[in-house]
């Protein structure tokens, strides 16, 4: 007796001819990936002419990310046009020998502790930048948060003595090289290859990163002498007896360090590809969650007070540290509620390595398997109100009903490698924010959700101001200044 055949999987209705589900997907990616959710546990799709298979079930994601990850490979169109700009960073790196290789390299620059060496020249760094805000000006919140970002994580790649000149030009430079990247992922390969001033402008910006990246790994390396002999201990100050100086030399070391004085060190082109993949992940997927949560902070007042309260609590009226971070579980849960309900990634892709059963579908060979971060932290029988912004669903007590439908940073060997990383940073740069004023409040309309690579706001501009208004006893206002904000010059 022969085995029941394999039911066909779904298709997603109205698709066109040729395009497939194109149009939907530029026009409404969202309502369109979360609305999958009713057409089965995998939906198939067309894009374009080539058909693509959407797992909307976290158990079969499960399935594609950690237990059969031997069968879905890293790749797809997203990954395809991406790696043209990362090249082979970890990011984009092809299933093998070469990426565990490579991880297990990296994975030491990601620990706690090393990460923590490095987090009071990230709080300066970005009290600094903050804290020069013009009062009552209105901000490109989303632009800021990307800088911000970006230079606290030039301070923990490559030191906290990189040169300003630098610095500043990696800060200038990467805005542009992201809409350019973004664009070499929507547009046909075919228009991406052709000689357009677009196309020409951004490999231009792209081989200026890549100098950049190389004069800052010169600069590294001449700092650790190229070798991992190079120790704090070598150093005058060390030696004299400066009881400051072995945490000062920590400060100005950079992650980008750990590859520099590896026993089997990266090529040159190698460390390019990882610099960049690590700058791009940084900016991107930060700024756009920190733009989002101080958007949810002006909506919700309750929740920006707790916040105040927690700070407050924990620093008093000292400057934030990095050790105050563990103590800040408030403002952890805020940040992951504004992680669910924005991705920040919205649809991620795999490629099928062979013929595969998932949950009763049949996956051919060399199909691109789609999996969507942003649907499942949209589903409504696990998260309850999705739509609705609540950090209280990630307390000890609510954080096990998730059922493993928070994937976004991934799961299984390719997970995101920075994860301790991101939280870090994320809580540094929260933090810094309301410390450093005491009110911000929003001056365009609400944003609306944008998905390119990440969900980001379509606009989103706020004015900061250093005191609050109160009323004193006679019912007559008054302004106050937040005994924990920063003063209007960073302090050393």
């Amino acid at each position: 007796m022969s085995a029941p055949a394999t039911p066909p999987t779904p298709t997603a209705p109205n698709g066109l001819p040729l395009i497939g589900h194109g149009l939907q997907l530029a026009r409404s990616p969202l309502e369109f990936i979360t609305s999958l959710r009713d057409h089965g546990s995998v939906v198939r799709i067309r894009i374009g002419p080539t058909p693509a298979y959407v797992v909307t079930e976290p158990a079969l994601t499960r399935k594609v990310l950690v237990t059969d990850a031997a069968h879905f490979a890293k790749g797809g169109r997203i990954i395809d046009a991406l790696r043209l700009f990362f090249g082979d960073g970890l990011a984009t790196i092809a299933d093998g020998d070469a990426h565990l290789r490579n991880r297990r390299l990296m994975q030491p620059m990601f620990n706690k502790a090393h990460i923590a060496e490095r987090g009071d020249a990230m709080v300066e760094q970005v009290r600094s930048m903050v804290a020069t805000w013009p009062e009552g000006q209105q901000r490109d919140v989303y632009a800021d948060m990307n800088e911000v970002t970006l230079a606290a994580f030039l301070t923990a790649l490559f030191g906290a003595d990189l040169p300003e000149h630098l610095a500043g030009e990696f800060i200038s430079l990467m805005p542009a090289i992201m809409k350019g990247t973004i664009r070499q992922t929507i547009l046909p390969p075919w228009i991406t290859r052709l000689p357009l001033p677009a196309n020409r402008a951004h490999a231009e910006r792209v081989a200026r990163l890549r100098a950049l990246i190389d004069q800052a790994i010169d600069h590294r390396a001449e700092r650790t002498g190229g070798d991992s002999s190079a120790t704090e201990a070598d150093t005058p100050a060390v030696a004299a007896g400066c009881p400051h100086a072995a945490a000062t030399s920590q400060a100005q070391t950079g992650l980008f360090d750990t590859l520099l004085t590896a026993e089997d060190p990266l090529t040159r082109q190698q460390l390019q590809d990882e610099a960049i993949t690590l700058l791009t992940g940084a900016i991107e997927t930060t700024g756009t969650t920190l733009a989002w949560t101080l958007y949810e902070i002006t909506r919700n007042p309750q929740v920006e007070q707790r916040l105040r309260e927690e700070l407050a609590a924990v620093c008093q009226d000292r400057p934030l540290r990095h050790t105050d971070l563990d103590q800040l579980t408030f403002a952890r849960r805020v940040l992951q509620e504004a992680i669910r309900k924005y991705g920040p990634a919205w649809l991620v892709t795999r490629t099928a390595t062979r013929d595969i059963d998932l949950g009763g579908h049949r996956i051919p060979q060399g199909a691109d398997v789609v999996w969507s971060p942003y649907l499942h932290q949209h589903d409504p029988d696990v998260f309850d109100h999705p739509d609705v912004f609540d950090p209280d669903r990630w307390t000890p007590e609510s954080i096990a009903a998730t059922r493993g439908s928070f994937l976004a940073f991934g799961d299984g060997r390719r997970k995101c490698i920075g994860e301790n990383f991101a939280w870090t940073e994320l809580q540094i740069i929260l933090a810094t924010i309301l410390r450093t004023w005491p009110a911000f409040t929003l001056t365009s309309r609400s944003p609306r959700p944008q998905a390119v690579v990440t969900v980001k706001p379509d606009q989103l501009t706020m004015s900061f101001r250093r005191q609050t208004a109160s009323r004193d006893s006679a019912g007559i206002g008054t302004a106050r200044r937040d005994p924990g904000a920063a003063s209007p010059t960073p302090s050393g």
